[in-house]
């Protein structure tokens, strides 16, 4: 009876406990929670950002996504967790130095008899050394031989995933940085050309307009009016998709930036500059590629950490030391000794496990290899890109000298359109099919020489160029949009990379 009297609340404690922890649902977010932090989130999506006081340069645009895109910033966040789990790590090689305290008590006295071994006769009284309610405390000082060999391999473990991090933040500022060149000069362009889109749209549709008056009043043939109509139709369609495909620029650049879809963006419009030639050894493109690629550095650094598993593995076979000083108190009134100090030293190794050495050493020679042939793939690739790059942007320099060329043409075109223009419907047709070709060839040259700075940016990144400096944030944005001009003005006039105009490439555009 004493035994239930005595057990029976602590199991009802433990039911309860159990029954609490059955009976918990899923506790949905409400929909003014939601809305909350859906509204918190955009304010942190904006928040401590410089102010547009200005038109913004291609190296300004560039450093306001690299300060405040919101990818780049992950990265950053992702290297500080990894270079703080290896302090952590760090810190397991220390010795454990615990303390500890408690009270003991039981409802009865503990203590026991003698007997004899030979003739197992009682030679005591029951007796008890031990008083029912006691203290104890102690102050531990203990180390492990494989306590500290596994410490160390995961803290050298994380010192790489830092490298590893650090390789991923430099990946995602050179594509930071490949976006930004790719969106900056087709926005430049959509903001040229949105206001003469617009200006030949209104009198394209005021063109229509006339054509249908003219067709109800019957001035001229139905078939010419309708063929008439047709055109500008065709014209008003060609003209709102290059007006679409202008605003979408603009708005990929503004989340590049980090910029509200209503806050107001305005470039610096110069004209273009010289696109840069290339150095005629790209060996030596494909030797840096294979030297600054983030991918391969990475994956150097976990061939590494790969190989650390196995050698905290292979820790765990050999025998393992255990030294161990205490300090220990105990209340006890029928000790002779209340405190006292406490050594020893302890060996052990499990015999069993040396079996898995031949397999372990086999396993990490297979990883080796795995993980060199997996890097040796990468920088195929890599090689592979840097070819592609290289000739794409070369053709892409042809393709700008065909679009000036073209631009040139349609420009004498609408010139000559213009000055033999009549009062008749045909002739007016005539200079707005003008002006639309005019306006396809500019969409065409800006496109084309926004493709050549993508490509030239594609370049870069399959090269694995760094053209920002390691610590970002510590810089405003005129001082950071400074530092990576003059560090791509340095790579582009080096031996590699020699910056000539491009055959005419840079040349001023047309206006109409």
């Amino acid at each position: 009876m004493r035994y239930w009297s005595i057990k029976a609340p602590g199991t009802a404690m433990l039911a309860l406990a159990l029954a609490a922890c059955s009976g918990l649902k899923p506790t949905p977010y409400t929909e003014q929670e939601t809305i909350d932090r859906a509204k918190a989130d955009q304010v942190k999506m904006y928040q401590d950002q410089e102010p547009v006081t200005g038109p913004i340069t291609f190296y300004e645009a560039a450093a306001r996504a690299l300060k405040y895109n919101l990818d780049y910033r992950l990265k950053l966040m992702e290297s500080a967790l990894a270079s703080n789990l290896r302090d952590v790590s760090s810190y397991e090689m220390l010795p454990r130095l615990v303390a500890s305290a408690g009270h003991l008590g039981r409802n009865n006295d503990s203590g026991g008899t003698s007997i004899g071994i030979e003739d197992r006769q009682v030679s005591l009284r029951a007796s008890t050394s031990e008083e029912r309610y006691r203290y104890i405390g102690s102050l531990g000082l203990s180390w492990s031989t494989l306590d500290f060999s596994i410490a160390y391999y995961r803290t050298a473990q994380k010192a790489d995933q830092i490298m590893m991090a650090e390789e991923r933040r430099r990946k995602v500022a050179q594509n930071v940085l490949q976006d930004v060149r790719n969106a900056y000069w087709r926005a430049l362009g959509a903001q040229r050309l949105m206001p003469q889109v617009d200006g030949l749209l209104a009198r394209t549709n005021e063109a229509l307009r006339q054509a249908r008056e003219a067709q109800d009043k019957g001035l001229l043939p139905r078939q010419e009016i309708l063929a008439y109509q047709r055109a500008l139709l065709d014209s008003v369609s060609l003209l709102t998709i290059r007006r679409q495909d202008l605003e979408f620029s603009q708005a990929e650049l503004r989340a590049l930036m980090s910029l509200p879809a209503n806050a107001p963006m305005q470039l610096v419009d110069i004209p273009d500059p010289a696109l840069p030639m290339l150095g005629p050894d790209i060996a030596q493109l494909e030797q840096l590629a294979l030297v600054r690629r983030p991918e391969i550095m990475e994956e150097w650094y976990r061939k590494r950490v790969n190989e650390r598993d196995i050698d905290i593995a292979k820790a765990q076979l050999w025998p393992n030391v255990s030294l161990n000083v205490g300090r220990n108190y105990d209340s006890n009134a029928f000790l002779y000794n209340n405190y006292w100090n406490a050594t020893g030293i302890d060996v052990s190794i499990n015999l069993l496990k040396l079996l898995s050495l031949p397999s372990l050493n086999a396993a990490q020679a297979s990883q080796r290899e795995t993980d060199d042939s997996r890097r040796v793939a990468l920088s195929m690739a890599v090689l592979t890109q840097v070819r592609v790059g290289a000739l794409r942007y070369q053709l892409t320099l042809n393709e700008v000298q065909f679009a000036n060329e073209s631009l040139r043409v349609d420009t004498n075109l609408l010139d000559y359109a213009r000055a033999a223009k009549k009062t008749t419907f045909g002739s007016e047709l005539e200079v707005i099919r003008a002006e639309g070709r005019f306006l396809l060839s500019r969409y065409q040259r800006e496109a084309a020489f926004a493709n050549a700075e993508a490509a030239w940016g594609r370049l870069y990144n399959s090269v694995g160029l760094d053209v920002f400096p390691t610590a970002i944030d510590s810089y405003d944005i005129k001082t950071l949009a400074a530092e990576i001009q003059r560090v791509t003005n340095e790579m582009e006039q080096s031996q590699l990379l020699r910056s000539t105009t491009g055959g005419g490439a840079g040349a001023s555009l047309a206006k109409p």
